[in-house]
């Protein structure tokens, strides 16, 4: 349903002039639209509101409408100020206290001010904080708001840090229920690990996800299997599996969107951590299946040692004739990322893990590339020379660069209320998340890979980060952190145009 034009039409009735719809609920062939107004209203706006809601349901189905007059308050509509940057801007949220807000309530809606220091003027000012929260509480409330931001002499003193909570506070893996189960070998299993606690050496162990890549291969032999890009709400998880004479035809059945759950083993092959699936049967996670967050510390208040810089595409400003991106892709944000490390033992149980030596970014906001985040990372060890030889980086290079605990606390505050993107995800968030964990700093974001997104989308035979940015003619300083991140954001909203979505 088109709600612009609905309330534009709603608001042409006098006791309606600032309705607000709250929400629409379908029971059998009724469906209910819930009006907000602020003004008083009448029996004759309630039949001239059933009328035009009427055009908007599907041919069968009848209208009913439930108007409640509700007139916001100066407190309500201050803690509606903080909920929505605490759940849309956490960064910000981190250093606005409750007392930063404040609200003068006019007869056409009203305005809503916020304290921040000198430090936070940027932030609060060119990421378009306030226009957002203007338009939640228009959502929310009748009329219309405005947002401006005072500049206050905050006292904030020394910054103190938090010191991490202990290591077992936070390692304990995540499991949930499985259900819609259909057998093809008939596993039978009763619950599914998240695939990103797959972290340690496990046997017979199940996950359970949606398909988002699967292709049929074949052995030296010719004997058929398959490969898996299974996804849940914590991760994504790449597995092959060697089908079964009497249920291949099943499996071959299976398409991208199905969802499944396989059973295996998670075991150290050729030094690296990988799944095993022998067994691959229908099933799924609970309706409505919230993930259950790890506790983590706190969104740092201040950047430390890193401090993002606007950064742009040219190209970005002149794409005229590409299609458009979605509003709701546009209404999130993301930060795509990269790094450069001492080796590919991204996994403790393979032994001694890999350093970060280099971390690179951009945020995309409102489908635009507008921050970056770059920086060294200091390393205890020698470099080989075999990665000097592919990054480019030296160790003389590394000399003077911050510390890794203060790097992944300013990555963890840019990361902040940001679905994360990398192409090959698990390998580069392994790296994030074990390093985050040892600073007590949880990465639980919402993840997207463009490398599984180009196999979905391209059709090419191989989908490494250089191939698939030749296909769209971007060129770059391969394996270099902040060129490989700045192109796989250009890659990743090419992607998205071309699918018309991102999941």
């Amino acid at each position: 349903m088109k709600s612009k034009q609905y309330l534009e039409e709603i608001r042409g009735s006098a006791g309606l002039v600032r309705a607000v719809l709250r929400k629409i609920e379908v029971k059998g062939k009724t469906v209910t639209f819930f009006l907000v107004t602020d003004v008083a209203y009448s029996p004759e706006d309630i039949a001239y509101a059933r009328g035009v809601s009427a055009k908007y349901v599907p041919a069968g189905f009848s209208a009913e409408v439930r108007l409640i007059k509700s007139v916001p308050d100066e407190a309500g509509v201050r803690r509606a100020v903080a909920d929505i940057l605490k759940t849309r801007f956490p960064g910000v949220a981190a250093f606005v206290d409750p007392e930063d807000i404040s609200v003068v309530i006019d007869g056409a809606g009203g305005r809503f001010f916020v304290n921040v220091g000198e430090l936070e003027r940027d932030r609060m000012t060119g990421d378009g904080v306030l226009d957002a929260v203007s338009e939640e509480l228009a959502r929310r409330f009748c009329g219309t708001w405005f947002g401006e931001v005072n500049f206050v002499g905050k006292e904030r003193g020394e910054i103190e840090y938090d010191a991490p909570p202990e290591a077992e506070y936070v390692v304990a893996p995540r499991f949930f229920p499985i259900e819609k189960y259909e057998p093809i070998d008939g596993a039978k299993p009763r619950q599914a690990i998240y695939i990103a606690d797959l972290t340690k050496e496990l046997t017979n162990v199940t996950v359970c996800g949606t398909i988002a890549y699967i292709e049929e291969r074949a052995t030296k032999a010719g004997k058929p299997y398959f490969s898996f890009t299974v996804t849940d709400a914590s991760g994504q998880l790449r597995c092959s599996y060697f089908s079964k004479k009497a249920t291949v035809e099943k499996v071959r059945a299976l398409k991208q969107g199905d969802s499944v759950c396989l059973t295996g083993d998670n075991e150290l092959f050729n030094g690296t951590l990988s799944f095993r699936a022998k067994n691959v049967d229908y099933g799924s996670a609970p309706a409505g299946f919230v993930p259950e967050q790890r506790p983590s510390r706190p969104v740092p208040a201040q950047y430390r040692v890193v401090f993002p810089t606007p950064v742009s595409d040219p190209v970005q400003d002149s794409l005229f004739g590409k299609a458009p991106l979605p509003e709701s892709f546009c209404r999130r944000e993301f930060v795509v990322f990269d790094l450069e490390t001492t080796g590919l033992n991204n996994s403790p149980a393979a032994g001694q893990m890999d350093r970060i030596i280099e971390v690179g970014a951009v945020k995309i906001r409102n489908g635009r590339i507008e921050e970056k985040f770059s920086t060294f990372v200091a390393c205890p060890v020698r470099l080989s020379e075999k990665i000097v030889e592919l990054t480019g980086i030296t160790d003389d290079m590394l000399v003077g660069a911050p510390a890794l605990g203060d790097v992944i606390a300013d990555f963890y505050k840019f990361t902040a209320g940001c679905a994360l993107v990398a192409h090959n995800m698990s390998f580069d968030y392994k790296f994030i998340r074990y390093y985050g964990e040892e600073e007590g700093f949880l990465f639980d974001n919402p993840q997207y890979d463009t490398l599984v997104m180009s196999q979905k989308t391209l059709h090419m035979t191989h989908n490494k980060l250089n191939n698939v940015a030749d296909f769209f003619g971007f060129t770059f300083n391969h394996h270099r952190a902040f060129d490989d991140a700045f192109v796989t954001a250009k890659i990743f909203l090419e992607l998205v145009r071309m699918n018309g979505d991102f999941v």
